[in-house]
């Protein structure tokens, strides 16, 4: 009996492919790179790599326009982090990204599992994380439901960073009811590597062995990177089981193992399993590499019996790492893991044709073709237009609100708002000197870090008015940008670089399009000006 008819997957076409998550266009146009119809896992991978999450596709074109070079830009976009010089030979690597619809459905674990795939981005290059910061964004506090959002997501956020041993030194908070129902959770890190122990997502040297590392796999996770592209409704309730689980006491045990591993020259590349897992990480090794990969899926280690090659590829189990290894090191890279008590498997080898090819049980079950999925994508030239509503606010006149008088009283209220009053209650709650590096507290302009073995130190903070960004989201962005420099600035820093988490609505509705391009132009012409 053969997978398919062993595991019972349905026939492919048009109508599973769309109830899937692709577009008609988006079908025809895999139905064309591959020459015929993909089968139910390739279906699901080529939905997962092709979705927003993964993809950019509808953003790729306006994120070109902010400034990549500069001659202490050591790795722009492109990588897993960011990385430029801060002394020396000492540099820092540094990422954010959001996690709000698994907050939403499960708010401690989607906050938590936030924090550790960024943790996990910054550590797959070779940085030891040093800081962690957060943005968030919630419903009013009046309401039972942005109450018990608030409580998750910073419970998820502490246990996971205190569990992990990572200060979060920073971040904002803010509440409005555009937020209700739909929570902002975006996480940043920053690490500190040598220049010289910096590593890359490579799948070179055919013959090479492939080796998964970390924990096992299971079936939390699937369809979380289409879920995370997709409008949330009230049957979100549904995708509970899209959240994924996270262990900071296991993602320490693999920072540890691979940072060991990096010390050696054992390895040729490595990749983080986040969105989309085994799939994107090893489709966009073979694709950065110009390379192909082979995959024996049951040998993967699974948590749970019975689980199927479609579940195994599009799972986003946590704190799981792809290793390429040079050829006859593999019981070396086992006897690390084995100290960490950590799964290491070979689970396949690099290949020189240019696809990924995934096995069960020596049955060929998929083949595919890297660069096509994970680097030509469809991208789209949205089309946008400045909606009614942002007409109306330009026309508001502040001369026509009538004195209100009280003013004692009115101060008094303000003072008490949520966005202007402390946030001691949130960081409290977070560990700021666990590694004893913060000089600069939570409740400063910005965050200050010693660099240990350098005069120098790293100033961070995450900033964003989205009042400013939703009455005129040109200059809010350039205002966003502004506002972080300024808040570095005081610490006596001199701003250098920028990474972005920029969270809009469908981008397929034209005046959420208009939005995301005004504010991409603000931020672009700020970075410009700032040489950041």
């Amino acid at each position: 009996m053969g997978v398919y008819e062993k595991f019972k997957y349905p026939g492919v076409n048009l109508k599973v492919a769309m109830e899937m998550g692709l577009k008609e266009d988006e079908y025809k146009n895999a139905c064309d790179i591959l020459g015929r119809e993909p089968n139910y896992i390739e279906l699901g991978v080529i939905t997962a790599m092709w979705s927003e999450h993964c993809s950019y596709k509808s953003s790729k074109k306006h994120l070109k326009k902010f400034p990549t070079e500069a001659e202490w830009v050591i790795q722009g976009p492109g990588e897993n982090a960011g990385i430029i010089e801060v002394d020396g030979n000492i540099c820092a690597c540094f990422k954010v990204e959001s996690h709000n619809h698994p907050s939403y459905i499960e708010p401690y674990q989607g906050a938590a599992t936030g924090v550790g795939g960024i943790l996990r981005d910054v550590f797959t290059m070779g940085a030891r994380p040093v800081c962690a910061m957060n943005s968030l964004r919630f419903g009013p506090l009046n309401n039972d439901e942005s109450v018990h959002l608030l409580d998750g997501v910073v419970s998820g956020i502490a246990g996971y960073g205190n569990c992990f041993g990572v200060p979060t030194v920073g971040g904002e908070i803010y509440f409005h009811e555009t937020y209700q129902k739909n929570p902002l959770v975006n996480a940043f890190a920053l690490g500190l590597v040598d220049r010289d122990k910096i590593f890359y997502a490579k799948a070179e040297g055919k013959g090479n062995p492939i080796i998964y590392v970390g924990a096992k796999t299971g079936k939390d996770g699937i369809h979380g990177a289409t879920m995370a592209s997709e409008e949330f409704s009230e049957e979100s309730e549904s995708k509970r089981p899209n959240v994924q689980i996270g262990d900071p006491f296991r993602e320490k045990l693999l920072l540890e193992a691979c940072l060991e591993l990096m010390q050696t020259d054992y390895i040729v590349g490595i990749q983080d399993m986040g969105a989309a897992g085994l799939s994107s990480s090893s489709f966009e090794m073979a694709s950065k590499s110009g390379t192909g990969v082979e995959l024996d899926l049951e040998r993967v280690p699974v948590r749970e019996t019975g689980m199927t090659p479609y579940e195994i590829m599009l799972s986003e189990s946590q704190e799981r790492m792809l290793l390429i290894a040079q050829k006859g090191y593999e019981n070396k890279i086992k006897e690390i893991f084995d100290k960490w008590d950590l799964d290491a498997e070979v689970i396949g080898k690099v290949t020189d044709d240019g696809f990924v090819r995934l096995n069960w049980n020596s049955e060929e079950v998929a083949s595919l073709p890297a660069k096509s999925l994970a680097d030509d994508a469809p991208v789209y030239d949205r089309k946008y237009a400045e909606p009614e509503s942002q007409r109306q606010i330009k026309d508001f006149d502040p001369a026509s609100i009538d004195d209100p008088g009280g003013y004692p009283a009115i101060l008094a209220r303000m003072l008490s708002n949520p966005n202007i009053a402390s946030k001691r209650w949130v960081y409290r709650q977070y560990d700021h000197m666990v590694q004893t590096n913060t000089v600069f507290l939570p409740g400063s302009d910005s965050a200050l870090l010693r660099v240990k073995g350098s005069k120098k130190g790293i100033s961070v903070s995450s900033d964003c008015n989205g009042r400013y960004c939703f009455v005129d989201p040109y200059e809010g962005g350039k205002a966003a940008v502004l506002e972080s420099a300024l808040n570095v600035a005081v610490s006596g820093a001199r701003p250098k670089a920028v990474s972005d988490c920029l969270n809009f609505g469908n981008p397929e509705k034209e005046g959420v399009m208009w939005q995301f391009v005004k504010s991409t132009d603000g931020m672009g012409e700020a970075c410009k000006a700032l040489n950041t």
